[in-house]
């Protein structure tokens, strides 16, 4: 009789090595990230980009909506968002139906700097897979099984926080 049960090993997940594999390149893109403030030069912090990023996807949003997006408290998107005012990054405004919201918008400067961080990952990404020594379809599967990775957990997994609700 055979048994329709998941074998022993399918169970405990993948192996430990491909484990090991996506711990090592999460710290790789995790440095490409940090590395593309370099081009920055020193114009924002990591946190304060990751705010300008979400602004730019959201456009202009309530900053409560951009303290969820970011898994923030809104006190820390307050200060964040100060900052950036000052630095001309954003503009702090309301919304007309209700004066006391808070909304943030992206000046065009901070799109640029958004622009420029995002852009040069995009350009170091097409460096370092031009360098791999990989057929297309080979470099075509990875693509497909990361954007597995992505669709499995969500895009904005790490940013926003995970709230989970106990019905009972």
């Amino acid at each position: 009789m055979e048994s329709s049960a998941p074998a022993t090993a399918d169970l405990a997940g993948p192996p430990p090595e491909v484990v090991e594999t996506f711990q090592i390149a999460t710290r790789v893109l995790a440095g490409l990230a940090l590395r593309s403030m370099d081009v920055l030069n020193g114009a924002v912090t990591m946190p304060q980009f990751r705010m300008l990023a979400v602004l730019d996807d959201l456009g202009t949003a309530r900053s409560a909506r951009v303290a969820a997006a970011l898994g923030l408290k809104p006190s820390a998107v307050t200060r964040l968002a100060e900052r950036m005012v000052a630095a001309g990054y954003v503009i702090r405004g309301s919304e007309p139906a209700n004066r006391s919201v808070v909304t943030l918008t992206l000046t065009p400067s901070g799109r640029e700097i958004v622009a420029k961080g995002l852009d040069w990952r995009r350009s170091e990404l097409r460096r370092v897979l031009g360098q791999l020594d990989l057929p297309s379809d080979q470099l075509a599967a990875a693509a497909k099984a990361l954007m597995a990775l992505v669709e499995t957990v969500g895009e904005g997994y790490g940013t926003a926080a995970q709230v989970r609700i106990n019905p009972w």
